[in-house]
């Protein structure tokens, strides 16, 4: 029972500040040692995040006034709810996400969708990378020191290998950190505020645009919020007790999540409105994006100095969650690493990628490509989750998700492969990625194309630049991604099991099975 469980740091099988052996296997109740607020706690640690504070400049940058970008930010992370709802099944399985994918696509089908999530973890692990290494390099420039290729170079490969030690630790660990670094980093971004309210200007026009950059813009927020989280839910709710009150799982993470992050957001978008001049446009827009924060008047340098060094301190937290997640989705697709050796893995493949992007590409151009990437798998992929637990009526058996076998509940067919979730991702991904506003291009493409339904409804460039290009592409087109993703995943999915019974057969099989295992 909940009341049993000790809601502090972590449990004697999973203590924090020591190296968590346990992967995606499943976690008995005396180990089940969080509380919903203690979840919460974590979230609000990774919320008060300065990716945040960057995504709302990039945000402004579409060429949005401030009030515009306002009513986008505070929409956009209403999707945090969508988190709410994608940590539910943890408690119940006591596993993580992509071990609960085994059920809606099958032991050997959910392997698809743990190499998606794995792929867009090491995004975020780059993402986090290239961020550490920019304010490191504006350090460096602030004190008067020159900063080679080779010189980014080692700021890459000492990063990689410094942000690879806290989720060697594992899950408690992080709670601890992250709960720890809440005070502290929100004094910091407080402090910000202050030169916000003092020099930003609300009145900001921006280039303007009509309803079709502003969907593109709440596009880009919900995959970078909410819907850019779903994935990484269950893996931290699995330590939840079973009879944790389902309200107060969705009521903690969203308020720990959607009220920081637009606080964040809305802080970034601000401080853009009187950094943004030519140069320091260029800079947000650039390779990176806090040189925007170098050579100006507003704000005094040892505030930027503080400002850069909590970022430094705060990324590598980040990047923990998310190396975490990619560890044992490597493990989902039944690849035989514990999960220490997985983020060593991942460190490796992150540290490379981030080289590859900080000579070859710019900040805010892989930020919109990864979006993209995001988007066309990660809503359809929810829309099956939450459909196939509706359609069991929020039961799985845990034991069962563990088994590989070919005996296993989950294992459909000869193949192991549930067809009508792999044929519904699908359906949804082509759908989603026809109604992007700007679909991926193909590697060394000259130029981006505007999607069927974008180029429907496009417009001409609202006047946004990159590197003097108008890119009508993204910034003109409309963006219907995420419900036609979700929507139409969601209805192919419910419609083949109701023609095929397969998920009927396999809940009739588990109460044959029952009690599940705790």
């Amino acid at each position: 029972m909940a009341s049993t469980i000790n809601s502090h740091d972590g449990s004697p099988g999973d203590p924090a500040f020591h190296i968590e052996q346990r992967g995606i296997d499943f976690v008995p109740v005396s180990e089940r040692w969080a509380t919903p607020r203690n979840i919460g706690a974590l979230w609000a640690g990774s919320a008060i995040n300065v990716e945040y504070f960057i995504y709302g400049a990039l945000l402004m940058g579409f060429g949005f006034s401030f009030y515009t970008a306002l009513s986008i930010i505070i929409i956009g992370n209403l999707s945090f709810f969508l988190l709410g709802l994608a940590s539910l099944q943890g408690p119940e399985t006591g596993t993580t996400a992509f071990t609960i994918s085994r059920a809606a696509f099958g032991t050997q089908g959910s392997r698809l969708v743990s190499f998606f999530n794995w792929i867009t973890q090491l995004g975020f692990e780059t993402e986090g990378l290239i961020l550490i290494v920019g304010a490191t390099i504006v350090l460096f420039q602030m004190a008067g020191l020159h900063v080679s290729n080779p010189l980014k170079v080692v700021f890459i490969v000492l990063a990689a290998t410094i942000q690879a030690v806290m989720p060697y630790f594992g899950h408690a660990t992080m709670v601890k950190v992250l709960r720890a670094l809440i005070i502290p980093f929100g004094a910091i971004f407080v402090l910000l505020a202050v030169y916000d309210l003092k020099h930003g200007s609300a009145n900001f026009k921006g280039f303007g645009g009509g309803w079709q950059l502003y969907s593109a813009g709440i596009a880009f927020t919900i995959a970078l919020s909410g819907l850019g989280w779903t994935e990484c839910g269950n893996d931290y709710t699995r330590y939840l007790p079973r009879d944790a009150k389902k309200s107060s799982i969705v009521g903690w993470i969203f308020v720990s999540t959607a009220i920081p992050e637009i606080f964040m957001m809305v802080l970034g978008a601000a401080t853009y409105t009187f950094l943004s001049s030519k140069a320091q446009s260029a800079a947000w827009n650039g390779a990176n994006p806090f040189e925007a924060l170098h050579n100006q008047a507003f704000i005094p340098n040892w505030v930027i100095v503080l400002f850069l060094l909590f970022a430094i301190v705060q990324l590598f937290g980040i990047n923990s969650l998310d190396l975490y997640s990619s560890g044992v989705s490597l493990q989902a697709m039944g690849i035989r690493l514990k999960r220490y050796q997985a983020v060593v893995l991942d460190s490796i493949l992150a540290c490379a990628l981030t080289i590859w992007a900080e000579f070859q590409s710019t900040f805010s151009l892989y930020m919109k490509e990864f979006v993209g990437v995001i988007i066309v798998w990660i809503a359809p992929w929810f829309a099956i989750m939450f459909v196939d637990w509706l359609m069991r009526k929020y039961r799985y058996n845990a034991a069962e998700l563990q088994r590989r076998d070919r005996g296993s509940l989950y294992y459909v067919g000869r193949s192991g492969i549930n067809w009508n979730g792999i044929v519904a991702f699908f359906v949804g991904l082509v759908c989603a990625t026809i109604a992007f506003s700007k679909a991926p291009p193909p590697v060394n493409f000259p130029f981006h194309w505007m999607t069927p339904v974008s180029n429907h409804y496009g417009a001409a460039c609202a006047g946004s630049l990159v590197h003097g290009v108008c890119t009508a592409g993204w910034y003109g087109g409309a963006d219907f991604s995420v419900p036609t993703g979700i929507i139409i995943a969601g209805v192919v999915y419910f419609v083949l099991e109701k023609l095929t019974g397969n998920v009927a057969r396999q809940v009739k099989r588990q109460k044959e099975l029952e009690p599940v295992s705790s």
